[in-house]
């Protein structure tokens, strides 16, 4: 069975592999995108070297790696779930003998890998040409930093296919698709870092899984967060991706008895 789902991950990264002039030009795409917010946070800083705990250096950073980090982590397999919801092709992976939710993590997880290797890698080199970012010189920063990203991938992947679960429910969730996209992207420290939020509303994103994709790793890769703090980070992300399998087993049982198709 573990062949079948690494096949799985295989076929989408070839698939991928098919359209990667897009990915090509989205470095490009990255590039202007993180050129915006540098000198949108410089002005910011201005004449200031410190600002939500981070130095101008550091948030260069910062925006940077998250920027890259997320088109490693980034899918679209809520909307592929709702569409095999609404067109009623998910009563076929019923019937195959795998399990649909990991058939799903594994197109996810092939789908970031080639955008791992293909976009965010070179992507990064091509970012540090154009802007002062700063890399860590430690070793082991960089494994904390990327078993951290596989976790991004995780707790993001689980996020989305629990959103998808939910046209099983509502017919129709396109409306909670968009709010999911902005939520992940604001509240995990993407746009702003979650240092920047009053104190009262960081405590608050604290009590949610969205911080652990973005603003955690972020931490750890530009230095703000260090030493044993760093696997401390690392054991928040571990509980939410434990956390979160609770919904998503629980809405998948549900679904599996509430199968329609709209449509003839």
């Amino acid at each position: 069975m573990l062949s079948a789902y690494l096949d799985v991950l295989r076929i989408r990264f070839l698939m991928m592999l098919a359209y990667r002039v897009n990915y090509y030009s989205g470095i490009i795409i990255y590039a202007l995108n993180i050129g915006a917010y540098y000198f949108l946070w410089k002005a910011i800083y201005g004449s200031k070297e410190l600002l939500g705990g981070m130095t101008v250096s550091q948030m260069t950073t910062y925006v940077a790696v998250s920027w890259m980090a997320r088109a490693f982590y980034f899918n679209n397999l809520d909307r592929e779930i709702a569409n095999e919801i609404k067109d009623g092709s998910v009563a076929i992976q019923f019937i195959r003998p795998y399990n649909y939710i990991i058939v799903k993590m594994m197109q996810g997880l092939g789908e970031g890998l080639f955008r791992f290797f293909l976009f965010s890698a070179p992507g990064m080199v091509v970012v540090a040409f154009l802007f002062p970012v700063k890399l860590p010189t430690d070793p082991k920063v960089w494994v904390i930093f990327l078993i951290m990203l596989f976790f991004s991938f995780l707790i993001n992947t689980q996020i989305n296919i629990i959103t998808g679960l939910f046209a099983f429910f509502l017919e129709n969730n396109e409306g909670m698709m968009r709010m999911k996209r902005v939520a992940v992207d604001l509240f995990s420290g993407l746009v702003v870092p979650m240092s920047f939020f009053p104190g009262w509303a960081e405590k608050l994103m604290n009590l949610l899984p969205f911080p652990a994709i973005t603003y955690l790793p972020g931490s750890v890769f530009t230095g703000k967060v260090t030493g044993d703090a760093a696997f401390q980070v690392l054991g928040v992300q571990l509980v939410w991706f434990l956390v979160l399998i609770v919904p998503l087993y629980g809405l998948w049982r549900g679904a599996r008895t509430r199968l329609f198709v709209q449509g003839g």
